[in-house]
């Protein structure tokens, strides 16, 4: 994939891109992943799809921000529309990336195709909005070794990618502060949203996930209509943990479009 880059408001946003002419599919990551987790869903859809996976503002190589509302997030996108010459795609996204996909669909409804939504839910489940423990992350550490002793074994292979050298030390490409800020916000109801648009929605659910549940995923597939869930051996990053099975059921998905 390639690497691209485009400014919105004074901020700039970074993306991957497989190039082709084929029809459009942006993926949409979590909370302190980027868009290098998309790379091999990329890789298989190849040459029927062009996926462009976007480093979400604050992630990856993105610039940081000043503010991470739902509406910053949502703008984001509608100017990444903007900058490709597109007027719909499908959108695909992981927790964070997942709201953001199905609170798009909702606000423009004629630009999304199709959404395939990773492994997040409607409304909080208990015991899971408090990721406060990613703040003793911050900062710089002498070596990569010791920012991955204090990002710990339950993360590191998520968040490998997202290490960086610098001149101070090794530090992570997001700022914890800020992407406690962003889960604050993404904190809430939105049912509403969910049940605004009308196009067909795969939903992608990991059976060991500890962020969704499972009874509330299948009303989201039972209330919304051409919306089916699909449960995959794998936890909150399905793609990651059940790669052939996820790229299976998306294309599944996308070929009967």
């Amino acid at each position: 994939m390639e690497r691209r880059s485009f400014t919105y408001q004074d901020l700039q946003l970074s993306y991957l891109d497989s190039g082709g002419s084929g029809p459009v599919l942006i993926a949409l990551h979590a909370h302190w992943m980027e868009a290098r987790t998309f790379a091999p869903l990329a890789a298989a859809l190849a040459p029927e799809w062009r996926v462009v996976a976007l480093d979400q503002r604050g992630h990856g190589y993105s610039a940081h921000a000043s503010s991470y509302t739902r509406q910053d997030y949502l703008d984001d996108l509608r100017a990444l529309y903007e900058h490709l010459g597109i007027a719909s795609a499908i959108l695909l996204g992981n927790s964070l990336g997942g709201v953001n996909a199905y609170q798009f669909a909702a606000a423009w409804p004629e630009r999304v195709r199709g959404l395939i939504i990773e492994d997040i839910g409607v409304a909080p489940v208990p015991g899971t909005d408090d990721t406060s423990f990613s703040l003793k992350w911050s900062g710089s550490f002498a070596s990569r070794g010791e920012l991955a002793e204090r990002v710990g074994p339950r993360f590191l292979p998520y968040l490998a990618e997202s290490f960086r050298e610098t001149s101070d030390g090794w530090r992570l490409a997001f700022e914890p502060r800020e992407t406690e800020e962003s889960q604050a916000c993404l904190k809430g109801d939105h049912w509403r949203d969910w049940l605004t648009s009308s196009c067909p929605a795969l939903i992608i659910r990991g059976q060991d996930s500890r962020v969704t549940n499972q009874r509330q995923l299948e009303e989201m597939a039972e209330r919304r209509p051409a919306s089916r869930l699909v449960v995959l051996p794998a936890g909150h990053v399905v793609h990651f943990d059940d790669p052939e099975g996820f790229t299976a059921q998306v294309r599944s998905f996308l070929a009967e479009l």
